[in-house]
């Protein structure tokens, strides 16, 4: 089938390597980043749902899934935990859509239809902000009730202004029907005037030279994933699984694990661990009319309970001058995440 919405422009750089296997939180390579894993860490609890965190040109409101009513989060939803809002200097306006959120936790699957009990499980259950330090806050959530997956994500403001998130999780009942753990993150950028997404790739199981893709899924749920580096299908998920996002992929892979886009003349950039396999995945109207999600999603294999699952990612938000630039600084970023 042909997809109409999505061109590509010129070839640019040689091919990755086969990413590394997910890793666990105790794993030699990686160290424990939160408090999930790292009991030494000292924090304190916020009563009051949010935090503000500003570092260089970003600032930025951390929410956990209480609603709000602020000066800067009117009437903000309850549910939408992460990034309730993120500016910068040259722009002060808000660049995920009022009321929701970005870098948000939205559901945790096994890819089977009769397991999904709760769509929006991270969305229903409570959670609580852990205040670290001036630049640092987590959102931590007990064992949901359903999957009874226990979890913690951490927002750094580093101090280029770079928004690092590391998350944790630790399955506390052997209850998913596959050999993975699905996870999916989204963000509901407000009104850009193209809501595509660029990254560098080429059509699936080939070894083609990468070239720039310029994404938009004609509709909600219509080649809405696209895959990590010579990965030739996702994980087994039941035909009629509801989440569309998860299992509708184009016919593209990733070549390097970042991806862009532009809102208002800034830029958005995730750039992801390349070991941690992420898809990236999109909606033309994940936020409503006009507000398309430029989202993610990880799977954990054959997890085991009681064992810490992680993952880290890094986002940029500046504005935007031309494709070099943008090339420039995730490449910068993803030399330095570990």
């Amino acid at each position: 089938m042909k997809f109409k919405s999505l061109m590509v422009t010129a070839a640019l750089l040689a091919s990755t390597s086969l990413p590394e296997q997910p890793v666990t939180a105790q794993s030699k390579k990686y160290s424990p980043r939160t408090s999930l894993t790292d009991k030494t860490i000292k924090f304190e609890v916020v009563k009051e749902h949010f935090v503000k965190l500003t570092r260089g040109d970003i600032s930025a409101i951390i929410v956990d899934n209480s609603a709000l009513d602020l000066d800067e989060l009117p009437n903000h939803r309850a549910g939408y935990n992460g990034i309730a809002s993120l500016t910068h200097k040259n722009h002060s306006s808000n660049l995920f859509v009022p009321g929701i959120a970005g870098l948000n936790f939205e559901h945790i699957h096994d890819g089977s239809s009769r397991g999904l009990k709760e769509k929006f499980e991270p969305r229903k259950f409570p959670m609580e902000l852990r205040r670290i330090s001036r630049h640092v806050v987590e959102v931590y959530q007990p064992p949901t009730e359903n999957w009874r997956l226990e979890s913690c994500g951490r927002y750094e403001i580093l101090q280029d202004g770079v928004i690092q998130y590391s998350f944790e999780c630790i399955p506390h009942a052997d209850i998913f029907m596959s050999d993975f753990i699905g996870l999916f993150w989204a963000s509901y950028i407000h009104q850009p005037k193209d809501g595509s997404i660029s990254f560098l790739g080429r059509p699936t199981g080939t070894s083609n030279q990468p070239e720039m893709i310029k994404a938009v899924s004609p509709k909600h749920g219509v080649h809405s994933t696209h895959r990590p580096p010579n990965t030739p299908r996702l994980p087994r998920i039941d035909q009629d699984f509801p989440l569309t996002l998860v299992n509708h992929p184009s016919k593209y892979e990733y070549t390097r694990s970042w991806y862009y886009g532009v809102s208002n003349k800034m830029a958005f950039i995730q750039v992801f661990r390349p070991s941690d396999q992420i898809w990236f995945a999109q909606s033309p109207s994940g936020g409503g009319k006009g507000n398309p999600a430029w989202d993610f999603q990880w799977f954990i294999k054959r997890p085991k309970t009681g064992t810490a699952y992680q993952f880290v990612m890094r986002c940029c938000y500046l504005p935007y001058e031309s494709r070099n630039q943008i090339e420039e600084m995730a490449q910068k970023i993803l030399q330095q995440i570990n």
